[in-house]
């Protein structure tokens, strides 16, 4: 039975925090907790302008629900910090911020992706506003949020997609629409991510964490065949039927490849 989620007020603690986030991904060692890494960073002296209260907030409330969450998630993007291209980092980070944070993954799939499909160049505080409002009179919030509430949160997603790329311009007017395009190694990763989770070809093909990057299933089956000229794996096709040949056996070595 699948535990049912809530939207939380949760990326008040911190945006996109990217810079935090390879900083803290640097002093990360396998099986830290999230004292241990609160500690390591609070003496590093990488952080001099953040008060240790902040910092801890920054551990506890965004890097461990993004990064620690699952087995892992931080020992691989470490690894892969100092070789992947800034955008495809990046579009990894947004990929677990999202997966951690369920109102800015719905926001973008709902809401950015849409707008963008539609012709729109432009999103608004009033566009978030609306969502987020609309959200918690559907219950989707574990309590009644108030206005300002409402008001804080709408200007945490645009900040969040901000930061991530998705949106450009001034947080006091319209921000300009910036449509992704999925790297192929970041693809790599969501596909054998998702395909680690034992799920079958077909849920992975289908699983709604493409549709972060406006992927609808014709497009993911698209990024297959992409992938599957580049090396990543072997992709066979029969009308609707897909089968996908993982030739990457373990998320140690999926990493590695990634890496080169």
């Amino acid at each position: 039975m699948t535990e049912e989620r809530f939207y939380t007020t949760q990326l008040q603690a911190g945006l996109g925090l990217i810079e935090e986030t390879r900083l803290l991904l640097g002093l990360y060692e396998p099986e830290m907790s999230t004292r241990d890494l609160f500690n390591k960073a609070l003496e590093s002296g990488l952080f001099p302008r953040v008060s240790a209260r902040r910092l801890d907030n920054i551990v506890r409330e965004c890097f461990a629900p993004r990064y620690l969450r699952a087995p892992g998630v931080a020992l691989g993007l470490k690894k892969l910090t100092a070789s992947l291209e800034r955008g495809e980092f990046d579009q990894l980070l947004f990929l677990h911020t999202a997966r951690a944070n369920l109102i800015l993954a719905d926001f973008v799939r709902e809401i950015f992706w849409p707008r963008y499909s539609a012709g729109r160049d432009t999103l608004t505080r009033e566009d978030a506003m609306e969502f987020v409002g609309h959200a918690v009179r559907e219950g989707k919030t574990q309590s009644h949020w108030a206005d300002s509430t409402v008001r804080r949160v709408s200007a945490y997603l645009l900040g969040s997609c901000a930061d991530f790329g998705l949106l450009a311009g001034s947080s006091r007017g319209p921000r300009t629409i910036q449509p992704l395009r999925l790297h192929a190694k970041t693809a790599a990763y969501l596909a054998y991510d998702l395909r680690f989770q034992g799920l079958a070809d077909n849920q992975v093909l289908a699983h709604t964490d493409w549709q972060l990057f406006g992927l609808e299933w014709a497009d993911v089956r698209d990024q297959f065949k992409r992938l599957s000229l580049e090396g990543f794996l072997i992709l066979q096709t029969a009308g609707d039927v897909t089968h996908v040949s993982w030739t990457i056996k373990t998320r140690e070595e999926l990493i590695d490849v990634l890496a080169r």
